[in-house]
């Protein structure tokens, strides 16, 4: 499983980028691993304001259709649109091409209380 050092991650499979002024945000390969081939992606409109474990977004595959929850409270400041007509690149580039929304957080450093890659391995490990 891909657990790229540099990112933070939440128990519900979202990761994030840290950054003081724009935060990226996208699901884990554990979590596009679980949900097989991504069909649909909702995310929100830009300028949306979203308090920290809300949902934002949903993630529909040939398995399931799962809720995305925000990893920290901000606003949107924008959206991957590609992913309307390639839902795929969550499944082939989780952490790259397949990055959901762009968040400027409404708290410095809120980030930092996320899980760093260990603690997100041991959660997935069980």
């Amino acid at each position: 499983m891909n657990i790229p050092e540099n990112l933070r991650y939440t128990a519900d499979h979202e990761w994030v980028s840290p950054a003081e002024d724009a935060c990226l945000v996208g699901i884990t390969d554990h979590a596009q691993d679980s949900l097989g081939d991504v069909t649909f992606v909702e995310l929100p409109a830009v300028g949306a304001r979203l308090e920290e474990k809300t949902v934002f977004g949903v993630v529909e595959s040939v398995k399931a259709a799962s809720d995305l929850y925000m990893p920290i409270s901000g606003e949107i400041i924008e959206v991957n649109d590609s992913l309307n007509d390639s839902p795929e690149k969550v499944n082939s580039d989780p952490y790259g091409d397949g990055w959901m929304i762009k968040v400027r957080p409404d708290t410095p450093g809120s980030v930092d209380a996320l899980l760093d890659a260990a603690s997100y391995g041991r959660e997935i490990a069980g």
